[in-house]
């Protein structure tokens, strides 16, 4: 874990979320170098919760952070 943050100067509760949405669970592990037990594991360690959400031609969908 710490390997990963020095690398990417970034917290993985950060770093982690925004990689996992743009190249997906299997593209962020192999970039980082672990396997894709090792990311799921560090996903539920730090408590991000990954979801596949199907949406119909025009429906949009919208995140919020809370404080």
């Amino acid at each position: 874990m710490a390997r990963v943050e020095l690398e990417h100067q970034r917290p993985l509760e950060r770093l982690l979320p925004e990689m996992v949405n743009e190249i997906g669970l299997s593209g962020t592990a192999e970039e980082l170098g672990v396997s894709k037990a090792t990311l799921g594991y560090w996903l539920l360690k730090l408590g991000i919760n990954v979801r596949r959400v199907a949406l119909a031609p025009g429906e949009t969908l919208e995140v919020k952070r809370v404080s």
